[in-house]
């Protein structure tokens, strides 16, 4: 599936702030929480999740990549931060295109979590860039999140 024109990027503001929000968890004590909770309520306020595409175009899987815990999917913030990371580790096609495609929030979740039915265990947030990770265990709790902001 090459890259879905149909689907406008997210707001570059927000997604700003992810990149403040890591550098508040990167300062942030051993054990102190509280950026990383807010970095993924910021998460909850894109309009859609990005994926880099693998698979066939009818019906793309998203990439993952293999991690301690077990596999992780890669979730981008943005079209753009997709690109350049499916560039970065190599999934680019001759022609430097990047197959991806986005889901909207909250169906988005939803997607991500039915993924643990084949053994996923969690998902990352802008691979390599950023690489906060959360299980899909703890989906539930950005679920209510945005059933909370009343999206």
């Amino acid at each position: 599936m090459r890259e879905n024109r149909m689907i406008k990027d997210n707001n570059p503001e927000v997604v700003a702030e992810l990149d403040r929000l890591d550098g508040a968890i990167r300062a942030a004590p051993a054990g102190d929480t509280t950026a990383q909770i807010a970095l993924w309520r910021q998460v909850t306020a894109l309009e859609h999740w990005f994926f880099l595409a693998r698979g066939s175009a009818e019906q793309p899987r998203p990439y993952a990549v293999a991690a301690e815990q077990g596999s992780m999917i890669c979730l981008y913030s943005s079209a753009t931060r997709a690109k350049e990371a499916g560039q970065a580790l190599g999934l680019a096609d001759a022609e430097g295109g990047v197959p991806l495609f986005g889901v909207p929030v909250p169906a988005a979740i939803d997607y991500v979590a039915s993924f643990g039915q084949v053994g996923v265990f969690g998902v990352t947030l802008d691979h390599p860039r950023l690489g906060h990770y959360i299980p899909l265990a703890n989906l539930g709790l950005l679920k209510g999140w945005v059933e909370g902001a009343g999206r």
